[in-house]
């Protein structure tokens, strides 16, 4: 069995695990605003339009775009922590 670590995942990263809370909190509270905005729009249509493609659009730039500013490239050698390599 492997060891918990509650640092190794966010260092992954390049952040501190206070910077991973705030951040992936974020992330989490933002899902949930979208996710609610995408179920009163499916009973109400009229409601919340673009909301949820714009949530999509901004935690996509919040994780993918600005993360390959910051973190190395992953390569098919050297997968992302955590993550099992293909093949």
């Amino acid at each position: 069995m492997s060891r918990i670590s509650l640092t190794e995942h966010p260092a992954s990263v390049g952040e501190t695990y206070s910077e991973h809370l705030r951040a992936a909190s974020g992330f989490g509270i933002a899902m949930v605003g979208g996710g609610l905005a995408c179920l009163v729009h499916a009973l109400l249509p009229f409601l919340f339009v673009t909301t949820g493609s714009r949530t999509i659009g901004a935690l996509h730039e919040r994780m993918i775009t600005n993360r390959r500013r910051t973190v190395p490239a992953v390569s098919a050698d050297r997968p992302l922590p955590g993550r099992p390599q293909a093949g």
